[in-house]
């Protein structure tokens, strides 16, 4: 089976005052259509990096990374948004449009459709997050957070792309906010047949959504698979994460 997503032997460096950093060094990573992979990683590890270059907005020093059967760097060509969505950790709307205008935006970029037809489309992916028709006028600072990255993801969305990508997407929600917009991407994934990889340190969200966990650590996916195959693995990351305090509400949510 062909990966959605399709990482070999990656490396990636940056320049520092004491020489030269490595953040990922033989990185390996396949994404398979219909996962939701979770990946999960210590702070510095390179998570948000690697979101980056499966986006083609970064290059790695070495290795290859394949999307949709292309080379990530393909993909910041002209229509790459009908082929991928990202929604960012804090939304990233554009503050001078109001929600309709942002949710719009990148089918207004390709300049192929009529303005009415845009905010038919718009409007159809503004109800199919969950919210009101009301809410389409309102500017982004007159959102709470739940409903920034409510309106995120339709515009994520608003090319129906097969892939999704998610940068910490509960991030900064209560908990009601973080269960809603949870409940909303397993509809989602189910309903328009999503891919979905996530960026999350949320345990809830990890183990409530993905079917797949890649954790991140030495500089490589040190382990890949389901929740109770990834706990198993022996590594200081994984036991502090996963097998703490913290991880033990998440955990009781798992079936047996």
């Amino acid at each position: 089976m062909t990966a959605v997503i399709d990482i070999r032997q990656l490396r990636s460096t940056f320049a520092s005052p004491g020489g030269e950093l490595v953040v990922h060094d033989r990185l390996d990573l396949q994404v398979h259509s219909g996962e939701i992979v979770a990946i999960v990683g210590g702070s510095g590890s390179g998570k948000t990096v690697l979101l980056r270059q499966i986006l083609g907005l970064a290059q790695p020093a070495q290795g290859d990374i394949r999307v949709l059967g292309e080379p990530a760097a393909a993909l910041t060509r002209e229509g790459a948004a009908a082929r991928i969505g990202m929604l960012f950790q804090h939304g990233a709307l554009f503050s001078a449009f109001n929600v309709l205008e942002n949710i719009a935006f990148p089918l207004r970029e390709l300049g192929q459709l009529p303005r009415a037809l845009i905010d038919q489309a718009a409007m159809i992916k503004l109800r199919m997050v969950g919210l009101q028709a009301e809410t389409a006028s309102r500017m982004p600072s007159e959102l709470s957070g739940g409903m920034v990255k409510r309106v995120a993801l339709a515009r994520a969305l608003i090319m129906d792309p097969p892939l999704l990508l998610l940068d910490e997407p509960t991030a900064g929600l209560d908990p009601d906010s973080a269960d809603g917009l949870c409940d909303l991407l397993r509809i989602m994934h189910h309903d328009m047949n999503l891919t979905i990889v996530m960026v999350t340190h949320d345990l809830d969200a990890v183990f409530e959504l993905s079917t797949r966990i890649a954790v991140l650590a030495d500089k490589r996916v040190i382990v890949s698979g389901p929740p109770r195959q990834v706990m198993a693995f022996e590594h200081p990351f994984i036991r502090d994460f996963f097998l703490g305090p913290r991880g033990q509400r998440a955990r009781s949510a798992l079936p047996e």
